[in-house]
Order: structure tokens, then C-alpha cells, then sequence
């Protein structure tokens, strides 16, 4: 693990959250990644040289893009994200910037990031000025597509003006995205496709860079 991957940003949010989270609300967090990765199955989602679906997006102006208009320059890695307000998502924005899109961007693929909220919401990290756009995905349009899509196991009942993920999604739903990176092809072909079902334990840039040489693709 090095100072500059992903799972090293990680351990440092989670030491954070050692020093300051009661053993409750650690224990509560570590339990529901476990519960998500052992319920995890790869084979209920398409793999490298799936043909997806057109898919119709959003921008954060609000403007629908079909994914033909998206994918018309060329391969697009997109980065799937759970909310604006996450903050593992509000320290994997900024990484893959740091990380994938110049490479990329040599090799002649663009990088997106996009997650089911809506308004489109890039949280601080996009805030903060992110060179790469962020989409929305309506109704879970592509996650459902991509097998990302999953229930907690917790689900209380809310009442309409109450803070709860499906208000923050705009969604009026318990369903959430498990983070993912996938790599588009112009024919809507997958030629690339990493999820983390534990949102702190994430698809470190070499690893994408590292495929799509193997593909020679960067």
C-alpha cells in the first residue's frame, strides 16, 4: 500500500473514524460492508465483453445524454459512486483525477463519474473542482444494468420530511449502488468492470491502468 493509492486515503478516514466514532457506530459501519461483501455475487453482474443496453443519463444542469451521445468521442471509464454526501466517494473523486485521467486522456478514453442521485450531486469533491463531469443515473438505469444495485438490511419506516438515504438520493428509495469502475467501448461493450461491494475497499487506478494495457488500450 502506498502513500499514493486509494486503500492508503482510506486507512487514513478510517483512522479518523477510530479517534473520533464511539465502538457502536464503528462496529455498525464495519458490519454492514461485511454483510455486503459476503452477499456479493460477481456472476449476477455482466462481465469484460458484455454488450450493455443504450442507457439514458443526466447532467448536472439537468439535461438528459443518451449514451450514445456520451460514448460518441470514443471509450469512457466510468467511476459509479454511491452520493454526493459520501465521504469515501468525496476521497475517490479527487484520487482517480489525480490518477486515471491523464493517462487516459493520453490513450484517448475519458473519465466520468456517476452515481443514482438526483438533482446530480459530485458532493464537496466536485465542489472542490473535479476535470471530469459527473452524471446522474436515473431510476438506476445503468446501475441495474451493471448488477450494482442492492438493499440494506436495515430499512425503518421514515416519515416525508425525515433525513433518510432515499430523500438524499432523490430516490424515495432504500435501494443504494455499490461503487464501481467500468470502461465503456463506443458499441456499448464493458471492456473493463471492478466492483466493490465494501465502499472502503475500492479499484486502485493501476489496476484499471493495468487492464487497459493489458488491452492495449493506455
Amino acid at each position: 500500500m502506498t502513500a499514493n493509492s486509494l486503500a492508503h486515503r482510506f486507512r487514513q478516514l478510517q483512522a479518523e473514524r477510530e479517534r473520533t466514532w464511539t465502538q457502536d457506530q464503528l462496529a455498525a459501519n464495519a458490519a454492514q460492508r461485511r454483510l455486503l461483501v459476503e452477499r456479493d455475487d460477481p456472476s449476477s453482474r455482466p462481465a469484460a465483453g458484455h454488450r450493455l443496453a443504450p442507457f439514458e443519463i443526466i447532467d448536472e444542469s439537468g439535461q438528459a445524454l443518451t449514451s450514445h451521445q456520451l460514448l460518441a468521442k470514443g471509450p469512457v471509464a466510468l467511476v459509479y459512486f454511491r452520493f454526493g454526501g459520501c465521504p469515501a466517494c468525496n476521497i475517490a473523486l479527487p484520487y482517480y483525477d489525480e490518477t486515471l485521467r491523464a493517462p487516459l486522456a493520453r490513450a484517448g478514453l475519458a473519465l466520468a463519474a456517476i452515481s443514482p442521485q438526483v438533482p446530480v450531486d459530485p458532493g464537496p469533491a466536485g465542489r472542490q473542482g473535479l476535470s471530469f463531469p459527473t452524471y446522474g443515473d436515473p431510476h438506476y438505469g445503468l446501475a441495474r444494468q451493471l448488477g450494482l444495485t442492492f438493499f440494506p438490511e436495515d430499512q425503518p419506516s421514515v416519515q416525508p420530511s425525515e433525513a433518510w438515504i432515499g430523500a438524499t438520493l432523490g430516490t424515495d428509495s432504500y435501494e443504494m449502488a455499490k461503487p464501481a469502475v467500468i470502461v465503456i467501448d463506443p458499441d456499448h461493450v464493458i471492456r473493463f468492470i471492478d466492483v466493490s461491494p465494501d465502499w472502503l475497499a475500492r479499484t486502485e487506478a493501476t489496476t484499471v491502468l493495468a487492464a487497459l494495457q493489458g488491452a492495449s488500450q493506455v
